[in-house]
Parts: structure tokens; C-alpha cells; sequence
């Protein structure tokens, strides 16, 4: 049967035919396998979406090594609560925890721990992969290696992911030691991320509406695991590995598309950086508002009204970071496209074949979907390509096949050129694989 889908940002909206998976490829093809759809553009849309949630047990845990084995279907959310009253975390995570297992390893998601800990596919052990009807193959870096690398960032187009073993970090408890520090303007901030590269965790909040010497005005967070010492709070001792609860709040409908503008922007970043601005403040917080700040609202994607948004993230090399960057975010400010959200990061060394990472800066933006943003944003793409930087694949909705082969370079080149060893290449095709002639 036919229905409307759509992602995170909802945009694109496509027609496809849904299935659920029966444990082998479906009859007819192409098709692309889907999870929780947290991804924001058309990652796991196509004419055909194999839905992958029916694979949702865990299968064993080894609490020697920390090794967690379990289906594809598995989200981030079931494992914290499921292992950390045990004294278990994540060793990667992005800004959401609503992600299945197997998109986590389709797009070798990255959290604020990249430069210090690498992507999630650096602690996967090794995967299953369905690479044609009948055929399943372990994949990891030694076993398999080439597939297991194509895989990891691969976006689904090499095979159907079954099954995850993944290493998960052992804790004391479930709280973070957070520091946040004010940047007066954006190099001031890129000065802060160098004075704490050592940090394992650092993400800031940007101001990118913020113009003249206030550019780039931040707030940076830095994270650490707390142990039971570091724990002075009474109320905290008492469940040391207490895990998130669910959340209460929600939006129930779409908002009118003109609730995010310029000026309500403008209004609410302007009392979130003063609110922050303190030189150095230093507390304990739950790794639930740390890490997934926005998790805390159901359906908070319905904010941007029904057109949708597009969350534009792109990663520029540190040589060229600094200049670029702040261009991008003087265009940004003087275009009137407010994004309620801008968090910039700092990444390590690239991993998989496709995988987004590069050693630099990284920043992610969104935009509500309105006329001129399309046109807008493919100047920021020229602004990426000449700094030698590339956007991610699981936030893309909208970039031309052209910026995707130049700005991946190599890259897509060896991509496409082992994937047409690989038999799934036969069964398998995106929304996005096609818009960026991905074959």
C-alpha cells in the first residue's frame, strides 16, 4: 500500500510503498531499509522502505568486555535504559537517542566526543549484513574489512544490517561534569576549543544572527563523566546510574510556519547567551539534557510548521575552518535565514570509505523550509567545496549530485566503484542514492 513519508524534517514528503521485514529481501526491488527516520533529508526514503523495527531484541551482553549484541531495530534510547543502571554508556551518540542501531551504523553517526573517541563504527565490533537473498556475511575490521568499511557510512546501500556488536563505555554514574564558557565572538571560540582539546566532550551553542564583533558569539560546553567521588549532591549518591525518564512535554500539531523568524530568533538567542555568559561555570547535570537537550520534547520537528525544515551540516578542514566558518556565518546573518539551532563541533581523522568526518570544524544548521533558502544554501555549498569540506549525507535533503562528487571526491569515486562488487548494489536505491547518482 502506498503512503506519504517523510523523515525528521519533514522534507522531502515522498510516495513510497512501506514494508515491514520478514527476514529476506522483499519480492520486488529497489528498495532501502528504514529505522526510527531520524535522518533529516531522504537517507531512508526511495519508492520502496523495508521498515527494520521488527528487529528489535538484544541478544547478549558480555560484562567483561562490555559487548552488547542486538538487532538492527535496537535504538540508542533501549540500550541507556537498559544498561546504565548497570553501570553502561554509549561510547558514541548523537543529539538524539531515538536511533536505531542499524542507522547509527549506516551513517557512522558522530557525538561530541569525535575528536577524542571517534565515530560510532570505531566501537562496533562487527556487524551481519544481508548482502543478497540467502546470503549473510560478519563484517568488521578484520574479518570482511573492505565491506565493513563501505558499510560504515554507507548509508544502507551495501546491505541490509541485521545484527550490531557493539562496546559499550563503562561508568560510575549516570551524571556529567559540565562546564560552560563564553566566547565574546567566533574566534575567540575556535581559541576556547583549542585551550580544551583535550576535553572529551566539547560541543558550543552559536549565535549565528549575532553581526560585528559580536559574530559568532558561544557558549562551549564541556563534558566528562563524573564518578561516585566527584558526586557531592546527597539526592545524587542515593541512584548514582539513575536513567532518563520519559519524556512529558510534546508539540501537538504543526506551528504556523511564521513562529520561527528572524526576530523570535534573534529574541530567544539573545537570553540563552547572556542567561549562559558567565566566565566559567562548572556543575553536575544528567547525561539526558546534556546529550539530547531536545529528546526532552516529543515531536519538537513539528516547531518548523508543516513545509518542514532542513538541518544543513557541512565539516571544513581546521586549515581553512576559521575564515570560512566565519564568512558562512556573516552570509547567515545578513540573509535574514534564521536557524533556531547552531552547534558547532570539533572532528577527528575519517574513518569509512563515505564517512563524513574530517579532521575540522563542523557546524549544524536549521532552517525552516521558506522560498530563497534553497538558492541560499547552494552558496554556502560553494563557500564548503572551495575550503575542502563536505555536507552529511544522513542531514541532506537538497544538495546536487555535482557538490556530492566534487566535495566527496575521492571518495564517492571509490564508493561507487567496490559497490558494484557488492550484490546488494542490484536490490538497493535512495531517495538519496538517486539524487546524487550514488550507482
Amino acid at each position: 500500500m502506498k503512503t506519504q513519508l517523510a523523515n525528521w524534517g519533514n522534507y522531502p514528503v515522498t510516495e513510497t510503498e512501506l514494508y515491514s521485514w520478514r527476514g529476506s529481501f522483499p519480492s520486488t526491488s529497489p528498495y532501502i531499509a528504514r529505522g526510527m527516520g531520524r535522518s533529516y533529508g531522504d537517507a531512508s526514503l526511495g519508492r520502496q522502505v523495508c521498515s527494520m523495527l521488527s528487529m528489535n531484541c538484544m541478544l547478549n551482553f558480555n560484562a567483561e568486555t562490555g559487548v552488547l549484541i542486538a538487532e538492527s531495530g535496537v535504538t540508542l534510547d533501549e540500550i541507556l535504559t537498559t544498561f546504565v543502571p548497570r553501570g553502561y554508556f554509549l561510547p558514541v551518540t548523537p543529539g538524539t537517542k531515538y536511533i536505531s542501531l542499524g542507522g547509527a551504523v549506516a551513517a557512522d553517526v558522530h557525538g561530541k566526543n569525535h575528536h577524542s573517541e571517534g565515530a560510532f563504527c570505531d566501537h562496533v565490533e562487527w556487524i551481519e549484513l544481508m548482502t543478497e537473498p540467502g546470503c549473510i556475511q560478519r563484517c568488521s575490521a578484520h574479518e570482511n574489512q573492505a565491506l565493513f568499511n563501505l558499510t560504515r557510512g554507507g548509508m544502507g546501500l551495501t546491505g541490509i544490517i541485521l545484527t550490531v556488536a557493539l562496546t559499550l563505555k563503562k561508568i560510575e554514574t549516570a551524571y556529567i561534569r559540565q562546564s560552560k564558557i563564553h566566547a565574546p565572538n567566533f574566534y575567540a571560540l575556535c581559541d576556547l576549543f583549542e585551550t580544551h582539546k583535550h576535553a572529551t566532550y566539547s560541543v558550543a551553542w552559536v549565535d549565528c544572527l549575532a553581526k560585528g564583533k559580536q559574530s559568532g558569539r558561544s557558549i562551549l560546553m564541556l563534558g566528562e563523566h563524573a564518578t561516585v567521588q566527584n558526586l557531592k549532591d546527597n539526592k545524587k549518591l542515593t541512584n548514582p546510574l539513575f536513567v532518563h525518564k520519559k519524556p512529558r512535554l510534546q508539540v501537538p500539531f504543526f506551528l504556523p510556519g511564521f513562529t520561527l523568524n528572524r526576530f523570535t530568533v534573534g529574541v530567544f538567542n539573545s537570553i540563552f547567551y547572556h542567561k549562559n555568559a558567565t566566565d566559567t561555570s562548572e556543575f553536575y547535570t544528567h547525561y539526558d539534557p546534556y546529550f539530547y537537550p531536545l529528546d526532552a520534547i516529543l515531536h519538537w520537528n513539528r516547531i518548523y510548521g508543516k513545509q518542514g525544515f532542513i538541518q544543513y551540516q557541512f565539516v571544513i578542514p581546521y586549515e581553512n575552518g576559521k575564515s570560512v566558518m566565519q564568512e558562512i556565518l556573516e552570509r547567515i546573518s545578513h540573509s535574514g535565514m534564521a536557524s533556531f539551532l547552531a552547534v558547532l563541533k570539533v572532528m577527528g581523522k575519517p574513518s569509512g570509505v563515505l564517512s563524513f568526518p574530517m579532521e575540522g570544524y563542523t557546524l549544524a544548521l536549521d532552517f525552516p523550509m521558506r522560498p530563497g533558502l534553497l538558492r541560499f544554501l547552494t552558496t554556502l555549498d560553494a563557500l564548503v567545496l572551495q575550503a575542502g569540506g563536505r555536507i552529511y549525507l544522513a542531514k541532506d535533503a537538497r544538495m546536487s549530485a555535482e557538490m556530492f562528487h566534487a566535495s566527496y571526491a575521492h571518495n564517492a569515486a571509490d564508493f561507487i566503484s567496490q559497490l558494484q562488487n557488492v550484490p546488494a548494489h542490484s536490490y538497493l536505491a535512495s531517495a538519496l542514492s538517486e539524487r546524487l547518482r550514488i550507482f
